[in-house]
Order: structure tokens, then C-alpha cells, then sequence
């Protein structure tokens, strides 16, 4: 019978480089009866769970039989097991069916099964349809001749088939016979012949195998197989296989290229990938010649990873350089063996490192987001027919990140949107980039300037400072349990800012901004309470020659003029995520002059300050 095709179920969520792979078991599980003549249902279960499979070929189980009580075996090994049961009869057997059945976490999309030759009785293929692969189940004939009338039934459905197709099962014969020869010549088996698979107390005979089709075998690697040791649940002992899918080339890129660090006449390209590769970015002043780089330390290429790297040095600032980014899936990497699948090479991006001797620039600032997407459009919207060079935002942008997942997500919308892929982005924390399970991870995501999340860097003749002002309540504080010591992180950069504020780059500069994300000065009053980054910043920057402060935190957009509260500089605080408050920054420098101007989510200027 064929099933109309259903919708994909799965009992646990996966992951990203789960998603093109697969383990394949196969279990013949005498119908729950142990070496022990014990049926035991929930044994049989507890086996499967163990093995953690996606999928598996079970073999001799009743349904609702008087030996096994009038259960519906496969039903009572799905409930344990939190698995889609697929059952196909063999023979009528004690007022109930026996025969063959299949077990998927992902929820078929339709299956049917073929009457097999068996004189001792009557056998069956069981073939189940899945959305990337078809898996087969069978138990074959102890006759050698029954067996090898199966064959060209078997052969006939892979080849009919239009996905990659797998059989497994208990087949009744040895490595050598000529059955297991014959199906060698379409098939190729993924478990190890070499390895005896019965009886189960111990092993002397191999007679179950998996196998796939061989003109499917481009398609996937194999990764492992074993024979799984359990000698007491069954007669047999289970086998599996672990293989990856070969990712399109379509699928391999799961962002947009976005650009970082663009100090030192450098810059980084950083994307993510859906499955682990290889990767090196394409570049050059036209796209007819191009270098490549990629990144390589201590003598190794660093790959195999979803996250992507790649800095480019030695450039030309003022120069517009194309580049392209390419990733080539690793479907194994071993330490004798690796296995490559298809590369993405994406469109062709653009940048322009600024000149020292270049004055004019335009950047535009964020805060306070909150992974508020209305917020962002309609902030851009404001700004998004400006001619900018870079992008900052300044902290609670990517608030609470919980996973890799979720601060992608969000990540990727903020390239997008301001259009990373070809102007460099800087991200400031904010204490809500510091919670949650992934904040620590979310530093992977990012290049800081001098790979510190606080440093400085010229933009033109402008120097830019940027902090990390660390979280907004002690470090003692219950809600941190113990895993915070900002105290540190805070007296680190007292030290860096008295380099910075006498450094040759500062006091050429011909204008200076601090940017970092709670106010030292004019927090107001609900935050005055607490205000570590004053106790310890305050002395330095009070009379530190900045034309102006940018920060955040707050939600309630300010202006604090110059020496209205210890400032030697005017301080202008962004708004929050909520559309009514919130805010968007443009910096421009022109020539001698710099100018700050403040919209809200309407458009509406808010300040405009000379600098």
C-alpha cells in the first residue's frame, strides 16, 4: 500500500549539522524475547534509545498476537521510544500478523511493502519514503534460492527509486555466499562484514547488513558503523551506520558575508555556514584577478567549523576591493581520510578601507534594539539614503541570546538591513549582550578591534574609543551566581584609556568620540545609584578632550551639554526599542567640522549638535 505524503515530525529538535546526517540501525529484535526467553518490551526500547538512531530496520515483531498478548508490538516500541512506527505483515500468525517494521523520528511520508518468496514462509521488503532518502526493510529467506529470487525485487525498487536508497535487515547470509556477492554488484554495504552480528551472547556470524544503493553513494559518506554491544535483548545484535548527506551548494551559506575590523590596513569578512567547510575569501581590485586568502595558524588551515573567518591584509586604503566568499562542505575529517563535498561561492561584495588623509566620513549609531525587528526597519528607514562608511551598534542589540541560533538570527538581520557585506560593522556590548546561556559564545560572532571588546581606531583623522561598560548591577549580585567579575574587566580599561588618551594617534587626531553603552555622565537618576565605570573612568575621561560622548542604556533619549554634570564633552544618550522612543545617530565629519544629528523612528530630528 502507498501512503499520500504527510508532514515532518521529529521527537527531539536538531541541529544545524544534524540536518544532512543520518544514523541507520538495524535491529532484528525476535519479538522482545531476550537470550533469556524473557519478552521484554521496554529492554528492547531501552536498546534503541542507547543507540540514539534516526531510523531503524526492525525485524520478526508481532502484532497483536496471542504470544505477545494481544499488543501491537512496534505501537508499544514507538510509545518508548518516541519514534514513527511503519508496520508491513509477513505471514497471518496466533490470531494476529508477524512480520517487519521500520521506526523513524522524522514521520514518513508515505511507504509500502512487496510479498517476498520464503518457502519455510513468507517474507516481505517494507519500502519507507522520507523527505531526503528512502530506507528498506527486510528479513529474508533461510533458503539461498528464495533469497536470491528477493533480489531482483530488491534491485528493481532502488532502482525505480528517485532519492538515495538504503536497505537493511537480517538477510540470512554469510559474507561469502552468493547472495551477499550478487548484491555487491548494485549495492554497497556501509556496515563491516568483518564484524559477527549472531547469536547475540556471542557473535560468530555475520547475517545482518545495511547497504545503499552504489549509484547513490555520491550523495553521502559514510562516517562509522559498529555492531552494537548488547548481548541479552535479542538473539541478534543491532547494527548501525552514521553517514552525511552532501549539503547543495545552494544551502552551504547561512549569512551574508559581513565586514569587521577594518584597522591596520586590514579587514575582516566573516559568514556562517549550515554544515562545516573549508573556507577562503576571493579578492582584488577588479574581479578579473584575484588573491585568496584564508586563515591559517600555527601552520594549519582553521576549518571545519560553521563559523568563518577570514582576514585580508595588505590592502590599499582608499582602494574598492571586490571579494567573494567560498565555503566547500567537510563531510569527514580524519585524521588519514577527509571528504570534501560542494562548494557556494557567493555574488561579488565591495569595500573601501578609508584614507589617513581622507576628513569625511558619515556613520550611523543604533542602541538598545532588543531584537526588535519593527524598531530596526523603522529606524533605517530614516537613514537608509544616507552615503555611510560604518555602522555601530551600541550595545542590547542582540540582548539575552539564548543560542547560537537565536543571536544569528538577529545578527544576520542587522547586517543585512545596514549592509555589512559592504561597510564594516562594529559591536559595542551592552550588559544584555553579558546574559544568557550563548552570551559567552556570542563573542565568537564578532572581530573586535585588537580583539578586546573595548579599543580605539581612526576612521580618516578621527579617532574613535569604544568601552565595555560590563553589567549594570555589582558583580555580587545574586542574579549573576558567582560568574561575573566586571571589577576587572573595568580596571583594565582605566589602564587602556591612560595609553590611549597619550597616544601619538589621539593627540593627532583632529577630532575624538567615545562611544560605549552606559553613561558615565548624566545616567539620571534612576542609575546613579550604581555607576562603577564612573568610579573607575570618571577621573580619567572628566577631562579628557573628546568632541563627544555617544551611550545608551537608559531607553529615554538626552542631551547632557557640556559640564552639566563633570562632562568635558556633551554626552547624548540614545532611546529605547519601543517605537515611540526610540532613536537612530548620524555622525558626519566634513572637513574641520563634525556634526551629530538624533531621529526618531518618524523621522523627526530630535537634536542637532555641532561638535
Amino acid at each position: 500500500m502507498l501512503l499520500l505524503p504527510q508532514g515532518k515530525a521529529y521527537s527531539r529538535e536538531s541541529g544545524e549539522r544534524e540536518s544532512n546526517t543520518l544514523r541507520i540501525m538495524s535491529y532484528n529484535i525476535r519479538n522482545g524475547r531476550g537470550m533469556d526467553d524473557v519478552a521484554d518490551f521496554r529492554r528492547t526500547a531501552e536498546v534503541i534509545r542507547k543507540v540514539c538512531p534516526d531510523v531503524v530496520a526492525v525485524q520478526e515483531i508481532d502484532s497483536v498476537t496471542g504470544r505477545s498478548g494481544g499488543k501491537d508490538v512496534l505501537r508499544e516500541i514507538a510509545g518508548l521510544t518516541l519514534m514513527h512506527p511503519v508496520y508491513a505483515p509477513a505471514i497471518d500468525y496466533d490470531g494476529g500478523k508477524y512480520g517487519i517494521g521500520m521506526l523513524s523520528k522524522e514521520k514518513p511520508l508515505g511507504y509500502r511493502y512487496l510479498p517476498l518468496p520464503g518457502r519455510e514462509e513468507a517474507r516481505a521488503l517494507l519500502i519507507v519514503e522520507f523527505e531526503t532518502y528512502i530506507y528498506c526493510c527486510t528479513h529474508l529467506s533461510l533458503t539461498e534460492e528464495d533469497r536470491m529470487l528477493s533480489l531482483s525485487a530488491i534491485r528493481q525498487a532502488a532502482a525505480s527509486a528517485r532519492k538515495p536508497f538504503f536497505i537493511a535487515g537480517d538477510m540470512n547470509a554469510h559474507p561469502g555466499s552468493e547472495f551477499i556477492r550478487q548484491l555487491q554488484n548494485d549495492f554497497v554495504v556501509l556496515t563491516d562484514m568483518k564484524k559477527p552480528t549472531f547469536p547475540a551472547d556471542d557473535p560468530d556470524e555475520t547475517i545482518d547488513y545495511i547497504a545503499a544503493y552504489a549509484k547513490d553513494t555520491a550523495a553521502f559518506t559514510r562516517i562509522s558503523s559498529r555492531v552494537w554491544d548488547e548481548p541479552a535483548a535479542s538473539d541478534h545484535r543491532p547494527i548501525l551506520a552514521d553517514i552525511i548527506f552532501k549539503q547543495p551548494a545552494d544551502k552551504i551559506f547561512r549569512t551574508e558575508p559581513y565586514l569587521q575590523n577594518p584597522v591596520g590596513n586590514g579587514i575582516t569578512v566573516m559568514w556562517q555556514t549550515t554544515v562545516p567547510a573549508y573556507s577562503w575569501v576571493e579578492y582584488g581590485t577588479d574581479k578579473e584577478h584575484l588573491q585568496k586568502a584564508r586563515t591559517i595558524v600555527d601552520g594549519q588551515v582553521i576549518c571545519n567549523d560553521l563559523q568563518n573567518k577570514i582576514r585580508l591584509d595588505g590592502l590599499q586604503p582608499g582602494k574598492t576591493y571586490y571579494y567573494r566568499v567560498c565555503s566547500q562542505e567537510i563531510m569527514l575529517y580524519q585524521a588519514y581520510k577527509k571528504v570534501f563535498g560542494e562548494t557556494a561561492v557567493s555574488d561579488f561584495h565591495t569595500f573601501t578601507l578609508p584614507d589617513a588623509a581622507e576628513t569625511d566620513f558619515t556613520a550611523i549609531i543604533f542602541n538598545d534594539l532588543h531584537k526588535n525587528s519593527e524598531t530596526l526597519q523603522a529606524l533605517y528607514e530614516q537613514v537608509k539614503d544616507l552615503k555611510y562608511d560604518f555602522v555601530i551598534f551600541n550595545g542590547d542589540c542582540i540582548d539575552d541570546p539564548a543560542n547560537h541560533d537565536e543571536a544569528t538570527r538577529f545578527l544576520s538581520e542587522l547586517n543585512v538591513t545596514v549592509g555589512a557585506d559592504r561597510v564594516p560593522v562594529f559591536y559595542i556590548r551592552g550588559n544584555h549582550e553579558i546574559r544568557n546561556a550563548y552570551s559567552i559564545g556570542l563573542r565568537r560572532l564578532f572581530d573586535y578591534v585588537g580583539d578586546k571588546t573595548y579599543g580605539a581606531f581612526n576612521w580618516g583623522d578621527t579617532r574613535i574609543v569604544m568601552l565595555d561598560c560590563g553589567e549594570d548591577k555589582p558583580d555580587t549580585h545574586w542574579v549573576y551566581y558567582g560568574l561575573n567579575d566586571f571589577s576587572d574587566l573595568r580596571k583594565a580599561q582605566a589602564g587602556f584609556l591612560r595609553e590611549e588618551l597619550s597616544s601619538k594617534a589621539f593627540r593627532k587626531a583632529s577630532k575624538r568620540v567615545l562611544v560605549h553603552h552606559i553613561p558615565v555622565f548624566g545616567k539620571g537618576e534612576d542609575y546613579d545609584s550604581y555607576n562603577p565605570c564612573r568610579e573607575e573612568w570618571g577621573a580619567i575621561l572628566e577631562k579628557a578632550p573628546f568632541a563627544v560622548s555617544i551611550n545608551a542604556h537608559t531607553h529615554r533619549f538626552a542631551f547632557i551639554p557640556k559640564g552639566a554634570n563633570g562632562n568635558n564633552y556633551p554626552v547624548v544618550v540614545g532611546g529605547g526599542p519601543r517605537m515611540d522612543g526610540a532613536t537612530v545617530m548620524v555622525l558626519q565629519k566634513k572637513g574641520k567640522g563634525m556634526t551629530l544629528r538624533v531621529l526618531n523612528a518618524k523621522g523627526e530630528t530630535l537634536q542637532e549638535a555641532d561638535l
